[in-house]
């Protein structure tokens, strides 16, 4: 049975253009430019920070986001950048009963974002920032697992990426769903292992039928 659902953020609930595209800026290169040399260094499999440093060795993520925030060029999003599909979905979960939660990899700013957002449309938000633990460690799916009232096998961990969400968290004992969509969703599509994911998605939208059934199906 599932009885709670778990998102992650970017590009699970928020679309992360406008975001990568201020980073661009902010180093002074083409947006294009940008997001190929992003999409390389995913397709090579390693971390998507290395990206900041072909274009600026020895970037510190944590300063530069310090040093945007000082000039009034903090990262942020809005209800402007959630997919279409966040809305309805999150609606119809909790018009079934589920038990809700959003928990991903962000920072304190990102979080208070997150509540203003979600606080009247899921049961809890954490962050990596709020926890001390950054996906995919096991210690996030570890405190995913402590806050959520149910078994972790109980559980769907719904997310954009194969090597931070879906195989951490079956790792975990819990149920996944792995969504196409960003850069990590369409690269990581034709991975082995995204077969290891309970459900393959396109659309949030398309999770309340199919987890309807699965419970279904387990009675």
């Amino acid at each position: 049975m599932i009885r709670a659902v778990v998102f992650d953020v970017g590009e699970c609930l928020v679309d992360e253009t406008r975001e990568y595209g201020t980073w661009a800026d902010w180093l002074g290169v083409p947006r294009h430019t940008f997001v190929a040399q992003l999409g390389a260094v995913i397709a090579e499999g390693r971390d998507y920070r290395e990206t900041f440093q072909v274009f600026r060795p020895g970037f510190d993520l944590y300063e530069e986001r310090e040093k945007r925030a000082a000039a009034g060029r903090a990262e942020t999003f809005g209800e402007e950048d959630l997919y279409a599909d966040v809305r309805p979905a999150l609606a119809r979960l909790r018009a079934a009963g589920l038990w809700l939660a959003i928990a991903g990899n962000q920072t304190v700013r990102s979080g208070v974002i997150l509540r203003r957002l979600f606080t009247d449309d899921v049961d809890l938000i954490g962050t990596s920032d709020d926890w001390g633990a950054s996906k995919p460690d096991p210690a996030f799916f570890e405190r995913v697992a402590g806050v959520v009232p149910v078994e972790p096998d109980e559980i769907l961990y719904v997310g954009d990426r194969l090597d931070n969400d879906v195989l951490p968290a079956a790792h975990a004992g819990m149920q996944t769903a792995l969504i196409r969509r960003g850069p990590w969703g369409w690269i990581q599509q034709h991975d082995p292992t995204a077969g290891r994911a309970t459900f393959r998605i396109d659309s949030l939208t398309e999770l309340p039928e199919l987890i309807a059934k699965a419970n279904a199906a387990a009675n």
